[in-house]
């Protein structure tokens, strides 16, 4: 699997900028206006992982193949939005497909470029949009609430546990705070996810600086920063210009541009590394004659579940995975040094898939 990470903000804040530079596309609309983006655009862009070109070259396979990172444009959030206001209801309809938000905040100041608020204000913008998808979460959960209310009166256990579950929701939500910060016990993790609160997705604020900024942040994107960290919420800093030039430029010369503007590494890098940070994923290889792959996976995947995101086939016959950790391939030249090693193990159903593993599945069939 890859993930789904829905680019979200308030009009003229600079997402389709970089929703564009992201996917090095031209897809979707960046004008000077709100509303320009009104249906979601989609984009899928292949993960950078040195990792793979390394085990692809050791192993002899000639056609790499990465796992792939889908972003989606959603047109700008404003104030009522949760009452419909700014074809809301679509929007928020929109933001509930995705896995992560991408929060993208203006922190750059150009009389050029209108603010629907009048004010170049980030932490307030965030605010805005989160105060949005809160009412939208309080409105779903009363909704939820009144014919559980019933069932639990009736002794309904389950009911009761559900409308335990959605009330504490409710009062951490009244209090002005997101649903991921709600307190749970481990069993009420599935209840609490089939809830499919907006406000429970894991959030990235992407402070959207001006170029002498790009390297260091300003004074605005600490703020976001100090405001993520108190949330329990990812930020990064990012120039969506200066990621739609890099969009523009030849591979070769993207690494002197970067170093020029004080940069190690593109903002996509960043962006996916604090996705997977905020998801909990990580990255398995299966190299072969033909295709070395790349493989995303949730953190604490056991083997089986894993062959399964390569084939469902592969799942329902797992026998066991010759595993052999990343930096074990690298070391010993591939498989045959490994297993000379000692280095190659056969793991059954229990393992726990760890990030780097080179895997090759046997199953029945």
């Amino acid at each position: 699997m890859g993930f789904k990470c829905g680019i979200v903000g308030l009009p003229n804040v600079g997402k389709s900028t970089l929703y564009n530079a992201l996917t090095q596309t031209a897809s979707a609309q960046a004008e000077n206006y709100p509303f320009c983006t009104i249906e979601p655009n989609v984009g899928e862009v292949a993960v950078p992982d040195p990792r793979l070109d390394t085990v692809a070259k050791i192993a002899g396979s000639p056609v790499i193949v990465p796992t792939r990172l889908t972003f989606v444009d959603i047109a700008g959030l404003v104030r009522g939005a949760s009452r419909g206001e700014g074809l809301g209801n679509q929007f928020l309809a929109h933001i509930r497909e995705v896995d992560a938000i991408a929060h993208v905040l203006r922190c750059f100041e150009d009389a050029d470029v209108t603010h629907v608020e009048g004010r170049i204000d980030p932490v307030a913008d965030a605010a805005t949009v989160e105060t949005e998808l809160m009412l939208a979460d309080l409105e779903s959960l009363e909704k939820r609430a009144e014919p559980l209310t019933k069932r639990a009166r009736g002794g309904d256990k389950e009911s009761a546990a559900e409308l335990d579950l959605i009330k504490r929701a409710i009062d951490l939500l009244a209090e002005g705070k997101p649903a991921r910060m709600l307190a749970r016990k481990e069993e009420e993790e599935r209840p609490f996810r089939l809830l499919n609160l907006l406000t429970a997705k894991p959030v990235l604020y992407v402070c959207n600086v001006d170029e002498a900024a790009a390297a260091t942040g300003n004074a605005q994107s600490a703020k976001v920063e100090a405001w993520a960290k108190a949330e329990g919420a990812g930020a990064i800093v990012i120039s969506a210009k200066i990621e739609a030039e890099i969009a523009l430029l030849p591979q070769a010369e993207r690494a002197g541009y970067l170093a020029a503007v004080g940069l190690k590494e593109a903002g996509l890098d960043r962006m996916i590394r604090a996705g997977y940070a905020l998801l909990g994923l990580i990255t398995f290889f299966t190299p072969g004659p033909k295709f070395c792959n790349a493989w995303t996976i949730v953190r604490g995947t056991k083997a089986p579940q894993a062959a399964g995101a390569v084939h469902s086939d592969f799942e329902k016959g797992f026998i066991r995975a010759e595993t052999i950790a990343y930096e074990d391939f690298v070391a010993c030249g591939g498989d045959a040094g490994a297993r000379e090693a000692g280095k190659l193990r056969l793991e059954g159903k229990d393992y726990v898939v760890q990030d780097g593993d080179v895997l090759r599945f046997r199953f029945a069939t």
